[in-house]
Order: C-alpha cells, then sequence, then structure tokens
C-alpha cells in the first residue's frame, strides 16, 4: 500500500522564514553589517524568522578563541538590536566561552519575545578537522515557540546523527532549523541534501538546512561552507534550495503537514528503544 499524506482540511499555522546564505568573515563587526542588512531582506521579504549559518561571529579558518563573548556580551547585544528593531527572530552562529579554555559553538535565537540560545552537541571531528580542540560540546536540545511554531535547533554536524532530530520531535518540534558551515570535498553537497531530508523524515519535521556560502578563498581542512542551503518537508520533498553563491531564500511553513504526516507515518511513536 503507497504511504499517503491527505492534505485536506488540515489546520496550522503558517509561518514565513528566510534562510540567509553568506560567506561570514574574520571581523565579528563587518558581519553584523551583514546580519542587519539580510534580516531587513528577510522582513521585507515577510518573513518572521531568518536563519543564518554556523560561524557568523567569526569564519571558521583561523582562532576564534580570541573572538568569544559571553552570550549577553556586545556583540550579542548587537544582534539582539537588529532583531529588535527590524521586528524578526534572528538564529546566528557564534563562539561564547567554556571550560578549560575552548568556546562553545552557539547559535543565538533572538527576536521580539524571544531569546534563547543552542551550544552544538555533536563536534565535527571528521575529514581531518578536529572542532573538539578548540570546542567544548553542548549537552542540551532546545526548542522554542515562535510565531505559534514550536522550532528546534541544531548545527552543522549534528546533522548526521538521527536521535538528536528524533529527540526535537519527540519535544514537538515542527520545524527543525540547521546553521551550518559545511566542510568541502568530494560528495558532500549530496550529503548534505540527503542528509537534511532524511532528519526531516526521521522527525517528521520540517527541515530548513543554512550553510554558509561557497566561500572563493576556501583553503585547508576547515569547514568553510559549499552553499546549497535547502527546506524539506516532513516527507522529504524539496521545497526550495540555493546553489553555491549568496542568497536569500524564503519558504512558507505550514505545521498542518506536520500533524497530518505525524497521523498517517507516526515513525516517533512507533520506533524502539534498543
Amino acid at each position: 500500500m503507497a504511504e499517503e499524506t491527505n492534505q485536506e482540511d488540515q489546520m496550522g499555522t503558517t509561518l514565513r522564514i528566510s534562510l540567509a546564505q553568506v560567506t561570514s568573515g574574520t571581523e565579528p563587526s563587518d558581519n553584523l553589517k551583514i546580519i542587519d542588512s539580510h534580516a531587513h531582506a528577510a522582513k521585507e521579504a515577510g518573513s518572521s524568522l531568518v536563519v543564518f549559518p554556523e560561524a557568523m561571529m567569526r569564519c571558521f579558518g583561523g582562532p576564534i578563541r580570541g573572538v568569544a563573548e559571553p552570550i549577553d556580551g556586545p556583540w550579542a547585544d548587537a544582534v539582539r538590536e537588529i532583531a529588535q528593531r527590524i521586528g524578526i527572530t534572528v538564529v546566528a552562529g557564534m563562539f561564547t566561552p567554556a571550560d578549560e579554555g575552548r568556546v562553545s559553538n552557539t547559535l543565538l535565537v533572538t527576536g521580539p519575545g524571544t531569546d534563547a540560545h543552542y551550544d552544538k552537541i555533536h563536534l565535527f571531528d571528521a575529514f581531518g578537522f578536529a572542532e573538539s580542540d578548540t570546542v567544548a560540546p553542548g549537552s542540551e536540545p532546545l526548542t522554542v515557540d515562535i510565531g505559534g511554531v514550536t522550532i528546534g535547533f541544531a548545527t552543522c554536524y549534528d546533522i548526521r546523527f538521527p536521535a538528536l532530530f528524533q529527540k526535537l520531535g519527540d519535544l514537538g518540534a515542527e520545524l527543525i532549523v540547521v546553521p551550518a558551515s559545511w566542510g568541502s570535498g568530494p560528495g558532500k553537497v549530496e550529503q548534505w541534501s540527503l542528509l537534511a531530508r532524511a532528519r526531516a523524515l526521521d522527525s517528521t519535521a520540517f527541515v530548513a538546512a543554512c550553510d554558509q556560502a561557497e566561500p572563493a578563498d576556501a583553503e585547508g581542512a576547515a569547514p568553510r561552507g559549499v552553499g546549497h542551503s535547502i527546506v524539506s518537508s516532513p516527507v522529504g520533498e524539496i521545497l526550495g534550495e540555493l546553489d553555491a553563491t549568496p542568497g536569500l531564500l524564503t519558504v512558507d511553513i505550514d505545521t498542518g503537514l506536520v500533524e497530518s504526516v505525524r497521523k498517517t507515518l507516526p515513525v516517533l511513536g512507533n520506533r524502539r528503544q534498543f
């Protein structure tokens, strides 16, 4: 019997989101200007939420300890001011101080009525890069209600771990956003797209994965981004996708589809623990 989802008569909340596929640089103050301009563009597009990539505070490929600031420090406060002034919720990657001289790879989630953060749980110790040398892992999943939609958060390498997305689904996430600075290499773009769709199927939620645009000067093992930001439906349908270059992807999320899929394909309820 074919798997079908009846989308008729499904009442849900619609949330318009934008993914800002940009290239962050080495100067945190310059990156704030990028956030400001693209948050304005997202607001003009009618979005209530704009998602920026991981490492928006400073790109990978150089020292990050020196730029780390507390979650209530001046860089985060500047992002808060942008979000409040424009009237949009902003998700952006930054670095906050952690133990043993390391930092946390942190997502700041801020906007009208919202202020939260998520520390990346799975660290990118792969493909010749050792994120754990300088970054301490987080431990707690995060969901936040934005515009009546429960949103979960993950960062880059987290997307390779289905259990986190299933947990976010258990916590009620209808949309999971994944800021990233994806490492380049053979097959990596294809893996990125496949993983975003697979995690949507695992969690029966929308997945909005926002990567850094592919930089012109990428060298070495540091993950600098490959672009190809993507939004997947709960059944793995691609709702929007960019190429490798900078761009703004705007998509409407209808939570009625999540409710419908979870009734007809209840993988979260059917799964067994081993």
